[in-house]
């Protein structure tokens, strides 16, 4: 039976949450409110593409319809958003056989770039695939250069005694001889996720970095996504003042540290503590993974190797017209000769 490919609309849009369910694949940026956001943070089209078997869906793939200079571009999730990994999710696979699975993550593959191709056309198509999407041989069979990247996850289900011991010897002095009494650290609201993401900004322009996360896309993401899915943990020092903050997001068995890491100039080991408490938090409330959201940074690695966690792979599938790839090849020379 052949696979149907559309775009979901009305009421299929309506339902799109209730898809990622039934997908190993899925996280908290496949969800519908949180496309929309992206689609409007970034001035793209989004097309929620499904795939039918029939009449069930057996797959879905968010893509953003874009321009890039003279351009135009086909990509899932879109840059400048702090999302790294969304991209195929297939419904439906667990007790697959192999030889099924593979059949249907080449069909859905194949199919995806052909409807993408026939009713887009784009110069540029990219897309990059969460760690647990592993089988990236369709698109490079079909002409797509797939590239390797890497975030850390930790299992948060061992014991809290076998996590703590599997802590680095100074992350775990840190978070059991820091006194108490120095600061307190709890699950904030909406303000405190905007302060966080305030002081990630102003961290970014000190180093000259670009920054796009705005108060309005925290506001959506906080408010728009399911309650409970966006968490600012905040670590208030003695004197109860900000001394640093992660925001994470969770969706399924896992939680994201998605954003935050700065730290006011306190004395106390603000992060060591902040993470450590995500953990126990998490796993008290029976989430698996705590994905350190990026592993690509060798600065940022050495602070994320101290927990413990495994180094995990996702993948970029990218593939650019002639015209497109000629462009970035004159970009790369002209570099070269400056």
């Amino acid at each position: 039976m052949s696979y149907r490919f559309t775009v979901a609309d009305g009421e299929e849009f309506a339902a799109w949450n209730g898809y990622l369910k039934r997908s190993p694949h899925a996280g908290p940026f496949h969800q519908r409110e949180a496309l929309e956001l992206l689609a409007d943070h970034t001035d793209t089209t989004l097309h929620p593409l499904l795939a039918y078997k029939g009449e069930q869906v057996i797959g879905v793939l968010p893509l953003f319809e874009g321009t890039k200079g003279p351009f135009t571009t086909v990509v899932s999730p879109p840059s400048g958003t702090e999302v790294y990994y969304l991209g195929t999710a297939l419904c439906d696979v667990d007790g697959l056989k192999q030889r099924k699975l593979d059949r249907r993550a080449r069909r859905f593959v194949e199919g995806s770039i052909e409807w993408i191709d026939s009713n887009l056309d784009p110069d540029i198509t990219h897309i990059r695939t969460v760690d647990r999407y592993t089988d990236l041989r369709p698109f490079s069979d079909s002409g797509f250069d797939v590239t390797p990247y890497y975030t850390y996850i930790t299992d948060l289900t061992p014991s809290e005694d076998d996590l703590l011991m599997a802590l680095s010897s100074d992350a775990r002095s840190n978070v059991t001889k820091t006194d108490e009494s120095e600061y307190n650290i709890e699950v904030g609201g909406l303000d405190d996720a905007r302060e966080i993401i305030e002081r990630v900004r102003e961290r970014h322009e000190e180093q000259g970095e670009p920054y796009h996360i705005t108060r309005e896309y925290i506001d959506r993401l906080y408010t728009d996504l399911p309650e409970g899915q966006v968490r600012p943990y905040v670590c208030d020092g003695s004197e109860g003042e900000m001394a640093g903050g992660i925001v994470t997001v969770e969706f399924g068995d896992t939680i994201y540290r998605w954003q935050g890491g700065t730290k006011a100039d306190v004395e106390i080991p603000v992060n060591d503590l902040l993470d450590w408490h995500v953990i126990r938090d998490a796993r008290e409330r029976g989430l698996e993974r705590y994905d350190f959201v990026g592993a690509n940074t060798e600065r940022i690695c050495r602070y994320k190797s101290k927990f413990a966690p495994e180094l995990v792979h996702y993948h970029g599938a990218l593939k650019r017209s002639p015209a497109a790839d000629l462009a970035v090849t004159a970009r790369s020379l002209v570099a070269k000769v400056r």
